[in-house]
């Protein structure tokens, strides 16, 4: 039984939380964004016809309003850039245009990763805009282009955060130069979402130019927050109120065809066939409703292994692209380790019936998501209908609460014994999302209730979290108790009966006229307690960083570690001899990382570390090493090195885990990815071949290889081969 004390201890700290959260925020209240009255671009609707061509020659640029004076945001935030922008807007009846130049001051081979959509932000010269299409500071899109004419878009939440593995329809066209480069962008008002009768969009515009090292933004910002943070954006106004657009629909169906052999069964090649449709309705300029039928997800990425010798489960983020709109009112819930909802425990290891998603904005103060999928069933898994509601509601300039509910219902009457989870399981909470105008203040405060036959009043988890950032200093506070019988099955929840405090410290020195750009320490403790109010783990890291103007970065770092196993546990996962539970185990070690300036064609990061490891010591090294044939592919090779090093009667280990990867990207429109994953504490050789044909705007053909091997005498354990087409239809 969870103590009295205990309790009360988290609940007083969380209201204090509430009132000092509560409290920065009337300060702030009345404050709309830093930049939004001091940068200001007009906009005025044309009736001409713009050609995507990359020269500026039609009426509506020649008349339009430019952006220009862009600021240095990195390496220093002070003064105009020295590779300046100009840009400017445009827009009919149907699209968003957007014109840059892009001055070069420097001669030379422009540096680009390669021809791969979303591409690396800080590998690429490129050109980006961010728009604040709510004008709330919070939510809105992403969109840029390489100087090799490659395309990124994104969809952004909690002012700086954005998912581009988003996708949506637009054009745009590169033309370069020796002195300078210049984009055309067309994107069309049913790829965004906005209030009709909007007059101002919040917007900013940004560029990295890697010759000079220099990232800088027309509305300025300081160097410590992220490129695309919507507190700092400009003003964007409309020449004429934008119009209501009536209802849209858009179509994408696809086809399937599979092979398998699994030569640890019966060794037989197994052929299927799938299709199904994805269709997304646009309700409202600000709603819209995505339905998927009968989905497939063989076209994802391959999550990258990483040596397990944590004693909980590991997170692999979200890829598939239905759970990607609006992905932060479901996403966002909960924080690090107490999440209810975890979009990835639906239909990866059971197929997928059908879903839908209502997702959008009810008025200026108003967010809305609703989701529902029908899994069948397979193995010992039986069907399942999963379900989530949330509720937004904005208050201040950039705060809001949230309401929600998550349910899992197993809809077959009769279920396997060996089923472990439950028939239901139902989790609903309250949630506050904190955030100053100038982003020095966040914070976060919830509380979730699990309900499921048998739960206790230990079925819930709590949490309130505060955060203080300037140029130099960084604080952070979080208080997270969570119930020993709070179960989320749809969520993820790293471990159960615990209160933690986890503090943490960083202070940036910014030497002038020195090759070292920023230093500093930096300081985390984490401490957890059980229902008892005894301490079962104790961390804390001491770190220094250094970064130079040359890109290269080193870290070193020192950790202490205490902890009381609560179960008992095999330090090297392999299945050898178990430490009991009730041990204490304390430690010390040491680690430093080093990586180098990533503009060049061969770059590399390094980790190596030397200490304690439970009741023995670990030695452990990593490496990344990329080489880039510009801009038509890369090499890389990712390697670590575990040596466990474990007392009599306990088991010792040497973990290898090899990564080779080649990314070929020929065109703009082709692409192929190798992937091998050499990982001996599963015992396994994993190959992965990914060719993509982008043949049409987010329409593919791909054609997926996968097999798994032994790492011992390298045998077969399965392959397969799956092709799928298809196709977007608006």
């Amino acid at each position: 039984m969870e103590s009295v004390f205990m309790k009360r201890g988290v609940y007083k700290i969380l209201v204090s939380v509430v009132f000092l959260l509560g409290g920065k925020m009337f300060l702030f209240s009345q404050t709309n964004g830093v930049n939004r009255g001091k940068y200001q671009i007009h906009i005025k609707m044309t009736d001409q016809q713009i050609e995507l061509d990359g020269v500026f020659d039609e009426a509506a640029w020649k008349t339009a309003e430019i952006a220009h004076n862009f600021h240095r945001v990195t390496p220093t935030d002070t003064g105009y850039a020295i590779a300046q922008t100009e840009v400017r807007v445009s827009y009919d009846q149907d699209n968003l245009y957007v014109a840059a130049i892009c001055y070069d001051p420097i001669a030379g081979k422009r540096p680009i990763q390669s021809l791969r959509r979303d591409w690396s932000f800080s590998s690429n010269d490129n050109f980006m805009f961010f728009l604040d299409t709510y004008n709330d500071l919070t939510n809105g899109f992403a969109f840029g282009v390489s100087e090799a004419g490659v395309q990124r878009d994104g969809i952004e939440s909690d002012g700086d955060e954005v998912a581009y593995s988003w996708d949506t329809k637009w054009k745009s066209v590169v033309k370069s130069y020796d002195d300078r480069w210049t984009t055309e962008i067309s994107i069309p008002f049913r790829s965004l979402r906005y209030f009709d009768g909007s007059k101002i969009w919040g917007i900013n515009f940004g560029r990295l130019d890697l010759k000079t090292n220099e990232k800088s933004a027309w509305a300025p910002m300081p160097r410590q927050f992220k490129h695309n943070n919507l507190a700092f954006a400009g003003t964007l106004i409309w020449g004429e109120p934008l119009q209501k657009a009536g209802m849209a629909f858009s179509l994408i169906p696809y086809a399937a065809g599979m092979t398998s052999v699994d030569n640890q069964a019966d060794g037989e090649a197994k052929w299927s066939g799938n299709a199904g449709f994805d269709a997304k309705m646009i309700l409202s300029t600000s709603l819209n409703l995505d339905i998927t039928v009968n989905p497939d997800f063989s076209q994802v990425e391959v999550d990258e292994q990483v040596t397990n010798l944590d004693r909980f489960e590991l997170f692999f983020p979200e890829r598939r692209q239905f759970f990607l709109e609006n992905t932060d009112l479901f996403a966002n819930l909960g924080n690090s380790g107490i999440q209810p909802f975890f979009s990835r425990r639906i239909g990866l290891n059971v197929p997928v019936i059908a879903g839908g998603r209502l997702s959008g904005k009810l008025g200026k103060q108003w967010r809305i998501g609703v989701m529902d999928m029908q899994t069948s069933s397979q193995d010992v898994t039986p069907s399942t209908n999963f379900a989530a509601a949330v509720l937004q509601r904005r208050i201040f300039s950039r705060s809001n609460i949230v309401g929600f509910l998550v349910n899992k219902l197993v809809t077959d009457d009769q279920i396997d014994p060996l089923y472990a989870g439950k028939k239901s399981n139902t989790v609903a909470g309250l949630e506050y999302n904190m955030a100053s105008p100038d982003d020095r203040w966040t914070g976060k405060v919830f509380y979730h209730q699990a309900f499921y036959p048998g739960a206790s009043g230990n079925a819930a988890a709590t949490s309130g979290s505060i955060t203080y950032s300037t140029k130099y200093f960084r604080a952070t506070f979080d208080q997270a108790w969570v119930g020993a019988d709070y179960i989320a099955e749809v969520g993820f929840i790293r471990r159960k009966g615990y209160l933690q405090s986890s503090p943490t410290l960083e202070y940036t020195f910014y030497p002038s006229n020195s090759k070292i750009l920023t230093h500093g320490p930096s300081a985390d403790f984490s401490l957890i307690f059980n229902p008892q109010f005894k301490m079962t783990d104790r961390q804390i890291q001491l770190l220094y960083s250094i970064g130079w103007k040359s890109r290269n970065e080193l870290t070193f770092k020192v950790n202490e570690q205490f902890v009381k196993l609560n179960r008992s546990f095999d330090p090297t996962n392999t299945g050898g001899t178990r430490l009991e539970a009730g041990s204490d185990h304390h430690w010390r070690n040491a680690e430093v990382n080093w990586s180098s300036d990533s503009r060049r064609l061969l770059n590399y990061t390094f980790a190596g570390g030397y200490g304690g490891y439970f009741n023995g010591t670990r030695l452990t090294f990593g490496t990344e090493i990329n080489y880039r044939v510009q801009p038509y592919g890369s090499l890389s090779i990712i390697a670590n090195y575990n040596d466990i090093s474990l007392p009599e009667p306990y088991g010792s280990a040497k973990l290898f885990l090899i990564g080779p990867k080649l990314d070929l990207t020929l065109t703009d429109k082709f692409f192929i990815t190798t992937f091998a994953q050499f990982n001996n504490q599963i015992d396994n050789l994993n190959l992965n071949i990914r060719l993509q044909w982008r043949f049409a705007p987010v329409s593919d053909l791909f054609i997926i290889y996968t097999g798994n091997s032994s790492t011992g005498d390298f045998s077969n354990k399965n392959r397969g081969l799956a092709i799928k087409l298809s196709y977007w239809f608006n």
